[in-house]
């Protein structure tokens, strides 16, 4: 996925008049997502900036929010819990404005994933637990049942 997603940067970069401007800020937004959930350092370094650029260049709040939440995996990857977490806190405002319960489910995911890291079970707990109300509502089950074996895991 992240080779066809570079690809296409590419080739966009080359003929970027033929696009719309904000087709970059799609395959940035796109890149860094996929980064973010695999754990993909080296291009959350390379990317997670240049979708936030594009994001506010665009004042594209959905895309702001991915590439918060972005930086804030990058951040956790490196061990900068508190940049980590003021990204985290970032994306989840601007996912709350826009009313998206996946990535709402998601970022607060990532936060529990934060809290374990450091330590704060009950942080962790609790962010899991409202990563789970929103997965459960949207009948999310395979994230429903990844979140119930951590917290499972915690207790």
């Amino acid at each position: 996925m992240k080779q066809h997603l570079e690809e296409a940067i590419g080739k966009f970069e080359v003929s970027y008049s033929v696009i719309t401007p904000n087709t970059d800020n799609d395959l940035y937004s796109m890149l860094v997502d996929t980064a973010s959930q695999q754990r993909d350092q080296e291009t959350l370094e390379k990317y997670a900036p240049l979708a936030e650029q594009q994001a506010y260049q665009y004042d594209h709040v959905l895309y702001q929010a991915i590439a918060h939440r972005a930086s804030g995996v990058l951040n956790r990857l490196k061990g900068q819990y508190d940049q980590a977490s003021v990204h985290f806190q970032k994306a989840l405002t601007l996912f709350q404005g826009l009313e998206t319960r996946w990535q709402i489910g998601r970022t607060y995911f990532e936060l529990g994933e934060l809290a374990r890291e450091m330590t704060d079970m009950p942080s962790a707990h609790g962010y899991y637990s409202e990563a789970l109300k929103a997965f459960e509502a949207m009948k999310a089950l395979p994230a429903v049942d990844q979140v119930r074996e951590i917290l499972k895991s915690l207790d």
